[in-house]
């Protein structure tokens, strides 16, 4: 990502003046095995834990499932964001996203980043909106998305592939 904004960056939602921080806050407990329990504000408890294959319970996502569950979710808060900001009008966004790890990493081998070398995301947004502001929102969810934005700077190389699809094609159900 360059410091140069482009001109397809819109505005800041928030006056770029004023510091304001946002603090996260969890607290887990792991009982001397793969599976944690962890609790995040009021909502019921999450779990993560590891496949059978790497020595887990498979009872839950892996902790790298739920970078790419938070990956997601975070486009999908940040494309809701833009779209607001821009006024774009679109149906939904449906998302499919991968990673590749060498697990030789975790295990200790030097020389082998303990994490995703690679992944790819692929964006389908539901939308009537022309091709250029469907590449402005697209261009402007990367440049905000502070999930996607971490794994660059952790130098993942992620391929993202945005595709556009006519809003009448959304048949999703996010309960």
């Amino acid at each position: 990502m360059s410091d140069m904004i482009d001109a397809d960056i819109i505005e800041p939602s928030i006056d770029p003046a004023t510091k304001t921080i946002g603090v996260r806050h969890v607290k887990a407990t792991n009982a001397a095995g793969t599976r944690t329990r962890i609790q995040v504000r009021d909502f019921d408890a999450v779990y993560t834990d590891e496949p059978a294959s790497l020595g887990g319970t498979n009872s839950a996502p892996s902790p790298l499932e739920t970078v790419l569950v938070a990956l997601v979710g975070c486009d999908g808060v940040i494309i809701n964001g833009v779209a607001k900001a821009m006024g774009f009008d679109y149906a939904g966004v449906d998302f499919a996203c991968e990673s590749q790890i060498d697990v030789r990493g975790p295990k200790g081998v030097p020389g082998i980043r303990p994490y995703f070398e690679s992944g790819s995301l692929d964006i389908i947004v539901y939308s009537d909106e022309p091709e250029a502001r469907f590449r402005q929102l697209s261009k402007n969810v990367e440049y905000r998305c502070p999930v996607m934005n971490l794994l660059a700077a952790a130098k993942v190389d992620m391929t993202v592939t945005w595709t556009l699809r006519p809003a009448a094609e959304y048949s999703g159900n996010v309960d």
